[in-house]
């Protein structure tokens, strides 16, 4: 099958789920990752049983804590 994963398609086999996705993609930090197919989000718990389709649109997605912070921005 054919999916888009971060904006590059790829070939995976069929029914591949989204937990071998992201062995298979090699994610950094695969604990604090989330993950959306076709813009809707994966619960963590169903990473394992949650199989990709034929041209799913796949991103992984990290939220990060802390205050804000904007570029050229002086004090």
């Amino acid at each position: 099958m054919k999916i888009t994963v971060a904006g590059e398609k790829k070939e995976y086999a069929d029914g591949t789920t989204v937990a071998q996705l992201i062995v298979a993609e090699d994610v950094e930090t695969p604990q604090y990752v989330s993950v959306s197919v076709n813009d809707e989000f994966v619960q963590t718990d169903d990473f394992d049983t949650t199989e990709l389709k034929d041209g799913d649109e796949v991103e992984f997605l990290y939220f990060m804590g802390g205050g804000a912070f904007a570029l050229g921005e002086t004090r």
